[in-house]
């Protein structure tokens, strides 16, 4: 039998010069990251019934410390990524083969002096170690090889944000 997709929702928070949030990241669980791979774009899981605008201001919150940005546009489309082999302790996300997602793009309407990586997330650990704003067309580049084509998607669907 073969393990379902996690529903998960990904945020491109877009600055004023039209660059996104970027955090270094930690490796989670089967989400193992490597070295000159660290960085991605804010992303967590989908609550039953929720909605997937609620559900990214919600990770946008817990991850960054950020509440104020403008909705832009959702994706329609779901776009799935698998994690690679793992054989480390167990996980939460080791019940899954990967992740499926929609992405929501935001406009940051807030001060920098506002974002808050270290901020307490539940239980859980920080996901970012440092931040900084990015071009849009580098995440791919950027982000580990199996998040990579959804990156790809992600940077053509959200083009249009990348300009000032």
């Amino acid at each position: 039998m073969s393990l379902p997709y996690r529903p998960n929702v990904g945020i491109a928070l877009f600055n004023a010069q039209g660059l996104v949030f970027a955090g270094r990241s930690h490796s989670a669980g089967p989400e193992i990251v490597l070295p000159g791979f660290e960085w991605q774009m804010p992303q967590g899981g989908i609550d039953p019934d929720e909605d997937i605008v609620a559900a990214a201001r919600r990770e946008l919150e817990e991850e960054t410390g950020i509440t104020d940005a403008t909705f832009l546009a959702v994706t329609e489309e779901w776009w799935s990524y698998d994690f690679p082999p793992y054989a480390g302790p167990p996980h939460k996300l080791t019940a899954f083969r990967g992740q499926r997602q929609r992405w929501v793009a935001f406009r940051f309407s807030g001060s920098e002096n506002g974002i808050d990586i270290g901020k307490p997330n539940g239980e859980e650990p920080p996901e970012f170690s440092e931040w900084r704003w990015s071009p849009l067309a580098a995440m791919p580049g950027l982000v580990v090889p199996f998040k990579r084509p959804v990156y790809e998607k992600v940077t053509q669907a959200f083009a249009g944000f990348a300009t000032p």
